[in-house]
């Protein structure tokens, strides 16, 4: 029995981990749209800030490790496809860059 506690005590703490790593990717996603907020605020007009996108990534990242401990395969889906959206709007914007720079 001793054994079982033991063994329970790492699943626990392996939960535990996993538990705070979903947060931290909703923690991420929740950063995007205050930053979005914050730079529309300032500007007086909706904007969407390249860190918008990184926090989109991150978060994303971050969340589709969690459905994958999970294994949900909706949740794994949603972020995945999230990730491409992200990545891709991070390629344009820095081909954009690039362009504009001599």
């Amino acid at each position: 029995m001793g054994w079982r506690n033991k063994r329970y005590a790492v699943d626990m703490s392996e939960s535990g981990i996993w538990i705070a790593v979903g947060l931290l990717g909703q923690l991420f996603f929740t950063s995007r749209f205050l930053v979005q907020w914050i730079v529309s605020e300032r500007r007086r007009e909706s904007v969407i800030p390249v860190a918008f996108w990184w926090f989109s990534l991150l978060g994303g990242v971050t969340l589709l490790s969690y459905a994958i401990w999970r294994q949900d395969p909706v949740f794994i889906l949603g972020q995945a496809t999230g990730l491409l959206v992200y990545s891709r709007n991070l390629i344009l914007i820095a081909r954009r860059g690039r362009e504009v720079s001599p």
